[in-house]
């Protein structure tokens, strides 16, 4: 990855879809899904020593992966930056507000309109170039936070003409397929209505996607301009996460020339966690495939050998059992905690610490 400046960039946003009864675990009701990205913001920035303004959603099991992505980054000490791109409430920590809503449910087919999705791509793409230009051989680490996003990759996957039924991850131990199989069904019906049987990509994006993927679109167009993928330097993304950042990738790539593909893919690691490339209900491997099938280019896909087999603390335990695999950039930090020569078991320790201090708190 690049030697030169990195910054953590945490993208929040929301999504109806969540609101689907058995969709999403990240909080054990809808409405507590509500905070969730809010919420999850705060630990991140305030760390698990401070009282959050919004409490953590109650979970299945397990604690918030944000706890790993703030032990991180205190230890590399990555400066952070923090943006709204549409969540369902702001959070109450210094960030960058866009003043737009969260995506109407996907099987609307009509879940931002296009306004909307057109201020975000813009925005993105401004903050991209920006930091391009600042630090043209950097590595930007994108994250994100959406409520019911891995519904929504799936959805915009689908929507690019790509088999993805049983390989998208989840929230849930054992990724609801069927039950997001008949949204995206009724989505894509709807959008087929509107706009025919051939849909553009961004036509897919404003009928079935997330505020989080139209920001973050612009942000890998403006960092990775068409014209500048060949030149040296130039910077490079991370993107944290799974299924949510395949599916981005997927879209920039359909955006794309063919010619330019393979260059967009160099400068683009994905980075997960080890429980979600062992999760036994998904296959990001096979995605990764699908994906280099339809577009001729293969993504980059890592992931960190961060356990929690060890700990004391049982809520990190329960990440070993699938109750919680990844989010908010967990996987790829702790990936980056290992290219910085420290150890997994190390991470595991200063993890198990911090949650006994914020379930203590």
């Amino acid at each position: 990855m690049a030697a030169g400046h990195s910054q953590l960039l945490l993208l929040l946003g929301g999504t109806e879809t969540a609101a689907v009864p058995g969709i999403s675990a990240a909080g054990a009701t809808a409405d507590s899904r509500r905070f969730t990205a809010a919420a999850d913001a705060e630990l991140l920035w305030l760390g698990p020593d401070q009282p959050l303004p919004h409490r953590l959603p109650p979970l299945p099991a397990g604690v918030t992966p944000a706890l790993i992505s703030w032990v991180v980054q205190q230890q590399l000490r990555l400066p952070l930056l923090i943006v709204d791109a549409g969540a369902a409430l702001p959070p109450a920590v210094p960030h960058l507000q866009l003043g737009l809503p969260p995506s109407r449910c996907l099987s609307s087919a009509v879940a931002m309109e296009a306004q909307h999705l057109q201020r975000r791509l813009q925005r993105g793409r401004q903050l991209g170039a920006g930091f391009r230009r600042r630090h043209p051989s950097g590595l930007l680490v994108l994250a994100e936070c959406v409520p019911g996003g891995t519904s929504t990759a799936e959805a915009v996957l689908t929507g690019l003409r790509l088999d993805v039924s049983g390989v998208v991850s989840g929230s849930l131990r054992q990724p609801p397929h069927r039950l997001r199989q008949g949204l995206v069904q009724q989505g894509l019906r709807g959008l087929a209505a509107r706009h025919g049987s051939e849909l553009e990509p961004l036509q897919v994006l404003a009928g079935l996607g997330d505020p989080f993927q139209a920001f973050a679109l612009g942000v890998l167009q403006g960092a990775l301009p068409p014209e500048g993928l060949d030149l040296a330097p130039g910077p490079q993304v991370l993107l944290a996460g799974g299924s949510q950042m395949l599916a981005l990738q997927a879209l920039h790539l359909a955006l794309l020339a063919p010619r330019q593909r393979g260059a967009a893919v160099g400068r683009v690691v994905v980075a997960t966690t080890g429980w979600l490339m062992g999760e036994s209900g998904s296959n990001l491997a096979e995605l990764v495939r699908r994906i280099a099938e339809r577009w001729g280019a293969t993504p980059q896909l890592a992931h960190a050998a961060l356990d929690f087999a060890g700990c004391q603390q049982q809520a990190l335990r329960d990440y070993e059992e699938g109750y919680v695999k990844e989010g908010v950039g967990a996987g790829a930090m702790a990936w980056l905690w290992e290219l910085s020569g420290r150890s997994p078991l190390h991470l595991a320790a200063a993890c198990d610490a911090a949650c006994a201090r914020l379930l203590a708190a």
